[in-house]
């Protein structure tokens, strides 16, 4: 395991629980505690965590841990985003709000051969307030890239507030696919910011078909901003989502897809 390797595995474990120590992270990498350190101190450096005398922390850096840094296989996920990018053809205006599903439908659209010709002309145009997905496309020839203005928020580089309302009100996608933290059994959405919540609601409103897409972890939590209501608001979610929950939100209107690790999926409602 490289160096890079490893930091993305400290980083990770970062993301997710806070802090990480030195003992830890030598018996899951399989490196000497020196190493280990070496590795903090350098991702010290690049201001990604704060050292502490037996690890590390998050402290109070001002951000969240960029998607960019996370670990990218995650099995549910590339499940979810597999089975969106499928409903995704040429020509299309896909709409994509930040989040950790939505960044990995952005790099398989990215890697898609289907959407490439020797034409040089964009085969599909992506929207988008996050400026990670707007990073991850921006070498992707084949896709037209619109990023709405407002203000990055330091929390999840999502751009948000007036400025983002006023330019995704102008546009029209075919498709949207939108992040959430917390969804109930009544089929409500949330997120952590409440400006995150209503950008959200207006990428999916824009559009003729949209998505949430949320691992099964997401099904029963609930965040601190409910999404204003978007009629006709799907969700893809994977095979880990719990029955009770999947059955609830039908029962509430909410079409549910469920994906699967192999990509096939089971019946919608």
């Amino acid at each position: 395991m490289n160096r890079s390797e490893r930091s993305n595995i400290i980083l990770a474990t970062l993301a997710r629980e806070g802090s990480v120590d030195v003992e830890r992270l030598v018996e899951e990498l399989s490196v000497s505690p020196a190493t280990v350190r070496r590795d903090l101190d350098g991702l010290a450096e690049r201001q990604l965590l704060v050292r502490t005398h037996g690890g590390a922390t998050r402290g109070s850096l001002a951000y969240d841990l960029p998607e960019r840094y996370r670990l990218d296989d995650d099995g549910a996920k590339r499940a979810i985003a597999s089975l969106a990018s499928s409903l995704v053809s040429r020509g299309m205006v896909v709409g994509l709000s930040g989040g950790s599903t939505t960044d990995m439908l952005a790099q398989m659209l990215g890697m898609r051969a289907d959407l490439r010709d020797d034409t040089g002309r964009a085969a599909l145009t992506v929207v988008t307030n996050s400026v990670n997905i707007a990073s991850t496309l921006a070498v992707r020839p084949h896709i037209k890239v619109v990023v709405s203005g407002g203000v990055m928020h330091p929390h999840s580089y999502e751009l948000v507030g007036p400025f983002a309302e006023a330019t995704l009100g102008q546009l029209t996608c075919d498709l949207s696919f939108i992040g959430v933290n917390g969804i109930s059994e009544e089929g409500v959405f949330s997120v952590d910011e409440e400006s995150e919540a209503v950008v959200n609601a207006l990428i999916a409103r824009r559009a003729r078909r949209a998505y949430v897409v949320a691992d099964g972890g997401k099904l029963g939590a609930s965040a601190f901003a409910t999404l204003p209501a978007v009629p006709g608001l799907g969700l893809i979610t994977d095979d880990a989502a719990p029955a009770g929950m999947v059955s609830a939100l039908r029962e509430a209107g909410t079409e549910v897809t469920v994906a699967v690790a192999a990509g096939a999926l089971h019946a919608t409602a």
